[in-house]
């Protein structure tokens, strides 16, 4: 699958939203956005990219580490995602390079499916499978509109500006609560945005900054195939 249509990435979305609502995950969940194509209201949407803020787990099942060391050969397990959920959700636990619990991959293989396996490099995770369905899945500890700021003033500083998260988004669910009359919005394309070079200025980059970063970050999206998944700590 190449791209969807705008109901078939909304049907995505809902399909993914009953999930978290229906089952245990890995991390609590807090929030669920959309950014990018999706919210902009553009058919077909050539990638869906979904933006979840979890909670850390800080250990909780510790105790359980070990168990879960020797029957999946994966550490943490307990420390950095739930133990419930990994003895009732095997197939879906997920490593870093290192051999630890990765809570971005297990979540991105609990709502995407198997493609989502994704790589590690430190406290951040970014991978594109070149398999499965066009979705991007970004999990943070922190909000969307926080992490949107925080991404950009990293990528200014680096002039990386691949890295910068669209932040013409919309949250869809929070603490168990979803909205329905923003869905609704979505499914109909009736969310106004502005271009993502006028989103940039709006958030401090002069308009020639701006249409450079806009280029790059469209680039960038234009190269990325299949499933991926992006962990980030702030």
């Amino acid at each position: 699958m190449s791209e969807f249509s705008r109901e078939a990435a909304v049907d995505r979305v809902e399909r993914l939203l009953d999930t978290v609502d229906a089952d245990p995950m890995p991390v609590p969940v807090r929030e669920v956005w959309v950014y990018g194509d999706v919210a902009l209201g553009v058919d077909p949407v050539d990638r869906l990219d979904v933006y979840l803020t979890k909670d850390l787990l800080f250990g909780r099942d510790a105790d359980r580490e070990a168990e879960f060391r020797d029957s999946l050969g994966v550490q943490g397990v307990g420390k950095t995602v739930d133990a419930a959920w990994a003895e009732q959700f095997p197939e879906h636990v997920r490593a870093n390079h290192s051999g630890h619990a990765a809570p971005e991959k297990c979540l991105a293989a609990h709502l995407l499916g198997e493609g989502a396996e994704g790589t590690s490099a430190g406290s951040r995770t970014s991978a594109s499978s070149g398999e499965g369905e066009p979705v991007h899945l970004e999990v943070c500890n922190s909000g969307f509109e926080s992490n949107v700021t925080q991404r950009l003033k990293g990528a200014r500083m680096r002039e990386n500006y691949e890295q910068i998260l669209d932040p013409r988004g919309a949250c869809l669910w929070v603490d168990g609560q979803r909205s329905e009359e923003t869905l609704d919005k979505l499914r109909a394309g009736e969310l106004v945005f502005p271009t993502l070079s006028d989103a940039l200025e709006m958030l401090g980059m002069e308009s020639e900054e701006a249409e450079t970063a806009a280029s790059a970050v469209r680039r960038y999206r234009e190269r990325q195939e299949g499933t991926s998944v992006r962990g980030d700590v702030v």
